[in-house]
């Protein structure tokens, strides 16, 4: 595999296709990775669905009963699908059974904090799903158009950026704990808070693109079919981070 096939992506890493397993008979395909998105996307949806419409039976309670409604999904849902992802990760050929558990742990942190911001922000959510599908679709088209190409200076940059935005999320969340204020301005809804999730939208969408790329490589290399589920729960990983993060700018521009 090129040493050149590198991604962002913590799913998708260089290295990702070297299943040390040779393909016989049917190999993984592009379409079959696309399908395998497609179930993924709807078991998301799914169990997304359902913690939305708990929250907002709770809703007609009190407020205090809609959060604490989602509180317990959406906690098993942000551990359960960190330890489901890095299983997934280290054990590819499991991610046919760990790429749709993945999936649905996902919708259920995806519904909860959609539901909270939707009582605040009525509207927000379905801005939020059809922002995240519209940058998936523009970006598919300009990749497969060439208009963005994929090579070492744009694969570069990207990781580098994302790496980047790593670090100073997670900067943030232990500096937390200790009561650290740390660019607190980027979480506001100021001028530098917005420019921010902005710039963080942008490299997520880009990351799509070496995501396209990687998978295009993967089918051509006659990766394992169950690479396909593979790929699709990578896939999941950077439009789960692109929705969030669309969904963090929205309610941003709201507050202004």
């Amino acid at each position: 595999m090129p040493q050149l096939m590198r991604t962002s992506n913590p799913a998708l890493s260089g290295d990702a296709f070297r299943t040390g397993e040779i393909a016989y008979g049917e190999g993984m395909t592009i379409t079959g990775a696309v399908n395998k998105t497609g179930i993924l996307v709807i078991l998301c949806v799914a169990t997304a669905a359902w913690t939305w419409n708990r929250f907002f039976g709770a809703a007609a309670i009190s407020p205090e009963a809609a959060a604490q409604s989602v509180a317990l999904p959406m906690v098993a849902g942000g551990i359960g699908g960190f330890i489901v992802a890095m299983v997934t990760i280290f054990k590819k050929e499991w991610s046919v059974i760990t790429a749709p558990i993945y999936a649905l742990l996902e919708g259920l942190i995806l519904g909860g904090v959609s539901a909270m911001l939707e009582m605040r922000f009525h509207g927000i959510a379905i801005q939020a799903v059809a922002l995240t599908f519209g940058v998936l679709v523009a970006m598919l088209l300009a990749y497969r158009s060439g208009l963005i190409k994929v090579n070492d200076k744009l694969r570069l940059g990207i990781v580098a950026a994302t790496g980047g935005i790593a670090v100073f999320y997670f900067l943030q969340f232990i500096l937390g704990f200790f009561h650290v204020q740390f660019l607190t301005a980027v979480n506001g809804a100021t001028p530098l808070g917005i420019g921010f999730s902005i710039v963080v939208v942008i490299i997520a969408a880009l990351n799509l693109v070496l995501d396209f790329d990687l998978i295009e490589n993967g089918a051509r290399y006659g990766a394992p079919k169950y690479m396909e589920w593979y790929s699709a729960f990578a896939l999941m990983i950077t439009l789960v981070w692109l929705y969030f993060e669309i969904l963090r700018l929205l309610a941003k521009m709201r507050e202004r």
